[in-house]
């Protein structure tokens, strides 16, 4: 797990590992003057391919990113394009490699005051990732006026962290962002993401061996992390050799429950069993075909099928209600030992105690919490999604999925793992409840909790954007086979 990580196409890097990443280039014999040039050589390829030669304004800042844009100035220029620079600093404010190839460039350099004028495409080459204070002041107004025209960024729009995605005063809008050797998590955590546009990354010549030291723990979320992880049904298998998935029902919003439970035995789930309150048992009974349900009065007689050596994982949350006895009964879960999928009320019914819940946790958990969720758990917590989900994750022992259009799946061990391709659709009531259905599937057949949580928020999302417009919580789950038959032929 710890080599696809470290060398996957997926894998992401901080800008602090970028910086080392670069470092360790030049240890190994690649010179900075020669990592600015192929970045700038890139960016200037990038370009010609997708627009024809027009009127070009590069926009270059005091530090590297500025040398690259001197690059990419050089280059079109070179190639009959039009090319207008402006700097924020004179000629003699840049030292080492960006010093080198600002000399290189034999046209004038421009002060902001000149403007964008009628350029029709504008570098951005200002600030890059690892940029820390508000953009403001001239670069600010330079960016404003270039919006509404193609903006090609260097690494990351300015103004966007390259490691939580959130916009430092300003950030425009993008139409290709260009970056080497590996993304960045503010490639695709949100706002940053929208400001990016298309990114592209591009091969600079660093070494993957420079990896070796830097041991990455993000990536963007996809089969290649966790397909080997996958389980299929072989022929001397019976159904809970394949697992088996226990839901508990709430007694009132029955629906969440149910779509859980269908959920969980369309995603591989043997055998699903759902227990019903007393007073609810009718509505299961009568709405669940091939799921079976298994009564109880109180929390002892639900610790006893719980305890069924024959039941493999739990999910609790889904319509459960905010009620003491869900409190109860999450507890007594987790203290069994049992992979478990903790979501939606049995989650915010810990808000103020969440150490109860945590104190609980005797097995592996996955937490699934949307943002108002996470906030009655860890409402000390502030920052970036990876920050705040890899905090929470150490803090409760527990993997914590953190839902939105980009989903942040975070281990105790540090790992993290970024969703990308989830449609806008997905935000309709229900869908949660097939993410956990999901998900509990998966930690029944014995699918460690992180790679089961990243497994289920992927085949989740594919299954909604191959439906598309219009999407219902029940059209996810009727997908989920057309996803699992792309799985099981994906390349290993």
């Amino acid at each position: 797990m710890a080599a696809t990580f470290g060398y996957s196409g997926n894998t992401l890097l901080t800008v602090q590992e970028m910086y080392a990443a670069d470092a360790a280039a030049i240890d190994v014999g690649i010179d900075g003057i020669t990592l600015m040039s192929n970045a700038g050589r890139s960016i200037a390829e990038a370009i010609v391919a997708r627009w024809s030669p027009r009127q070009t304004v590069v926009l270059c800042g005091p530090g590297n990113n500025g040398g690259d844009g001197f690059v990419v100035a050089r280059l079109l220029t070179e190639n009959g394009w039009n090319v207008r620079l402006i700097s924020l600093v004179a000629l003699e404010k840049f030292t080492g490699d960006a010093r080198h190839h600002a000399e290189l460039w034999a046209g004038e350099i421009e002060q902001p005051e000149s403007g964008i004028g009628d350029a029709e495409l504008v570098i951005d080459a200002l600030f890059g990732a690892g940029l820390t204070r508000e953009v403001d002041g001239v670069a600010r107004e330079l960016l404003e006026a270039a919006e509404g025209r193609d903006i090609v960024a260097v690494d990351v729009p300015s103004g966007v962290h390259g490691d939580t995605g959130q916009v430092l005063g300003y950030a425009p809008q993008a139409a290709l962002t260009v970056t080497f050797f590996r993304r960045k998590s503010g490639h695709l955590l949100l706002p940053g993401r929208v400001r990016c546009g298309e990114v592209l990354v591009t091969d600079i010549g660093t070494p993957l061996t420079v990896l070796d030291g830097i041991d990455p723990k993000q990536a963007e979320n996809g089969p290649e992390l966790w397909v080997q992880a996958l389980h299929w049904p072989q022929p001397m298998d019976h159904k809970y050799f394949r697992g088996h998935a226990l839901v508990v029902g709430g007694p009132v919003l029955t629906g969440a429950a149910r779509m859980s439970a269908k959920a969980a035995q369309r995603a591989g789930a043997g055998a699903v069993t759902l227990a019903a309150p007393g007073d609810a048992l009718t509505v299961y009974k009568v709405t669940l075909e091939s799921i079976m349900v298994a009564p109880f009065r109180d929390t002892s007689s639900l610790q006893d099928i719980v305890e069924t050596p024959k039941v493999s994982a739990a999910l609790i949350g889904p319509g459960a209600g905010l009620v003491t006895a869900t409190r109860e009964r999450a507890c007594m879960i987790l203290r069994t030992g049992k992979p478990t999928v903790v979501d939606a009320d049995a989650i915010s019914i810990f808000e103020g105690a969440p150490e109860l819940l945590f104190d609980s946790v005797k097995g592996s958990v996955v937490l699934t919490p949307h943002e108002g969720e996470f906030a009655r758990l860890f409402p000390d917590l502030q920052g970036g999604r990876v920050f705040r989900a890899r905090a929470a994750a150490v803090r409760s022992n527990c993997v914590i999925l953190l839902k939105g259009y980009d989903t942040t799946i975070a281990a105790p061990d540090g790992r993290v793992a970024i969703n990308t391709n989830a449609p806008a659709d997905l935000a309709t009531a229900g869908a949660g409840d097939v993410l956990s259905g999901i998900i509990v599937a998966l930690l029944s057949q014995g699918i460690p909790a992180f790679e089961a949580a990243c497994a289920g928020a992927w085949i989740h999302a594919e299954s909604a954007a191959m439906f598309g417009p219009g999407l219902i919580p029940e059209d996810i789950t009727a997908g989920l086979p057309a996803v699992l038959r792309k799985l099981k032929a994906f390349p290993l």
